[in-house]
């Protein structure tokens, strides 16, 4: 576990960072000296485990040589970060298998801060240089089947065990080298852990359960780090197994659990700046793959058009996600999306396109505290005289934050018995009506009602399992 600390400020805390950079550059010395001394023609005829044990004894070896200078007790400390080196993340090793730690942020290479609990933390990490943390993340980009360079400066990609790294360099990064790593749990987030979390309210999750199986058209809302994805997740975790679920993402973040799942990810161009294909093309494509239901990761340009047309033409229950502040917001973007298709539409037009393709708004926060909160369920009803008819089901309301910075506020039902429960009853899904009397919500369990699945327990249970991030 690394201890946290601030940026140096006094004699003290800058010594300790001067020798665990120092570390760093003895470090990447024997890192040197291991490559000149590796066999590579016999390395390929190993198998893994043996490598790996000729590896760690070469290490020991070099960390015992006198002129290394290296203190006993910090021997199995180095050979530790060197395997790191080979095969791990480096000096974010440590980071990287940190439950607790959901984003690492690297700006050059002695300023490293993670999210934890929603808040950013400094860290005493540290690189013994740029030219270091360039090969920390060259070797990462290349397990991801990318490349970086001064041609390619930047890169987003997935690494083998499902983070998402974004890395820019020198000459766009003016500070120098820059990493953002996105961790997904081994063990996602589930609408239980959101409820005991109070990031929704029972009932809310409830709800949210059964517009997934009554096939309603869903668009979730938030600001970057907000807790879409994982929203989406959990809501995908109630679209039948029988359903074909198609998924376009534009870095594959989404893990659906449905035996028959067909996950799309677009290419970026190649050096040349040939062979890039976005979303749209990948969503066009889609249509003629026999989908149930389209489920793309998030909205960023004229794929929504396409997706909108798919809503409208019998591929209910699809779900997609949008950067916005609220839900008249989200609203906002996705006109603003549909002209960067290249379609004209007169704005009336287009909003009875989406008012007639969305039915359920979802908004979601991260407030300053680091708590996501589900701000707001609504109902989208039919776009009148070119105004939509928004109508909030649940919301949650703020009053303040207490002496320890954590939010002050309550989930309430505002009243408002949305007009999807027609339909939803249509597929045989009955909600009690008192879920949306007028109340303040106190995550007391509602009884369970019929859906169509004939489940008897509560709602929040799943067919799956543990779930997703």
């Amino acid at each position: 576990m690394v201890t946290d600390v601030k940026t140096p400020t006094n004699g003290e805390t800058r010594s300790s960072a001067d020798n665990r950079r120092e570390f760093q550059k003895l470090k990447t010395r024997l890192h040197s000296r291991m490559v000149d001394a590796i066999d590579l023609s016999k390395a390929g005829e190993l198998e893994e485990e043996k490598l790996r044990e000729q590896l760690r004894n070469l290490a020991s070896h070099l960390c015992s040589l006198e002129q290394v200078h290296l203190p006993a007790k910090q021997r199995e400390s180095m050979v530790r970060e060197i395997m790191d080196e080979i095969y791990g993340f480096g000096p974010l090793e440590s980071l990287m298998t940190d439950p607790d730690v959901t984003d690492v942020l690297v700006n050059g290479p002695d300023r490293v801060f993670v999210e934890r609990r929603g808040m950013l933390e400094p860290t005493d990490v540290r690189f013994a240089d740029e030219a270091h943390l360039l090969q920390v993340i060259q070797r990462l980009v290349s397990r991801a089947g990318r490349r970086i360079d001064e041609v390619s400066p930047m890169v987003d990609a997935k690494l083998p065990d499902g983070s998402r790294l974004n890395a820019v360099i020198p000459p766009l990064a003016l500070a120098g080298p820059t990493v953002s790593i996105r961790r997904f749990a081994s063990r996602g987030i589930l609408f239980e852990d959101m409820v005991e979390k109070h990031s929704l309210a029972q009932e809310m999750a409830d709800f949210l359960s059964a517009i997934v199986k009554g096939r309603l058209n869903v668009l979730i809302s938030g600001g970057t780090g907000a807790g879409k994805t994982t929203l989406l997740n959990n809501l995908s975790r109630f679209v039948p197994v029988t359903e074909r679920v198609i998924t376009i993402e534009q870095t594959a973040e989404l893990q659906l659990q449905q035996p028959d799942v067909v996950s799309l990810e677009m290419r970026p161009a190649n050096v040349e700046g040939r062979g890039e294909i976005d979303q749209r093309e990948l969503l066009k494509n889609s249509l003629r793959m026999r989908p149930d239901r389209i489920i793309v990761g998030e909205a960023r340009g004229g794929e929504v058009l396409d997706l909108l047309q798919a809503m409208n033409t019998g591929h209910d229950g699809s779900m997609s996600t949008v950067h916005a502040n609220d839900t008249r917001d989200a609203l906002d973007r996705l006109e603003l999306m549909i002209a960067l298709s290249g379609v004209e539409l007169p704005t009336n037009v287009a909003r009875q396109y989406i008012a007639s393709a969305i039915q359920i708004l979802v908004h979601i926060t991260r407030l300053a505290s680091g708590e996501r909160k589900v701000m707001r369920i609504s109902e989208l009803a039919k776009s009148r005289d070119g105004i939509y008819n928004i109508e909030d089901i649940f919301v949650y309301r703020m009053a303040g934050y207490d002496d320890d910075g954590r939010a002050q506020g309550a989930f309430y039902a505002t009243g408002y018995e949305p007009d999807c429960l027609r339909r939803l009853a249509a597929a045989g899904i009955e909600l009690p009506t008192e879920m949306f009397s007028p109340r303040e919500l106190r995550n007391e369990s509602m009884d369970s009602f019929d859906s169509d699945s004939g489940d008897s327990d509560s709602v929040i249970e799943s067919d799956f399992g543990d779930g997703v991030e």
